[in-house]
């Protein structure tokens, strides 16, 4: 699989945070993610592992070409985040999926959490 050029080959390269509510359509989220990323390379997406399966999921990833990255909500719950949710917290055992994900994969958050009716997504910069 190649991996994504998005929107031109701007000076980074991504990784998508990704977070859905289950039986979210594959192609909302695809639109989400695309609609988010700025100019770059997406290299990964990254989700909490209990998202693992969703076929929303495996559908974005296989879409982009890029692999699923995944962390448990302890591990999600350690990352201070500028939009956390006490709602997420309350269903998901994290106070952000896409904004955490986001920063555990890469160095810096460049897009803060935008939602969509069933998603939302998160990106960041990703070490070389």
């Amino acid at each position: 699989m190649s991996r994504a050029k998005i929107k031109g080959s701007g000076p980074f390269r991504l990784v998508a945070g990704v977070g859905c509510s289950l039986g979210c359509p594959p192609d909302e989220l695809r639109a989400l993610i695309a609609a988010t990323l700025p100019a770059g390379e997406l290299v990964a997406l990254a989700t909490v592992d209990r998202r693992a399966q969703e076929p929303c999921m495996l559908a974005a990833a296989e879409h982009f070409g890029v692999p699923l990255k995944t962390y448990a909500a302890e591990a999600l719950a350690q990352v201070d985040v500028p939009t956390p949710s006490a709602i997420v917290a309350r269903h998901v055992g994290t106070p952000s999926v896409a904004e955490a994900a986001a920063l555990l994969s890469g160095t810096r958050l460049l897009v803060p959490k935008t939602r969509s009716e069933h998603a939302t997504c998160a990106v960041a910069e990703c070490p070389e």
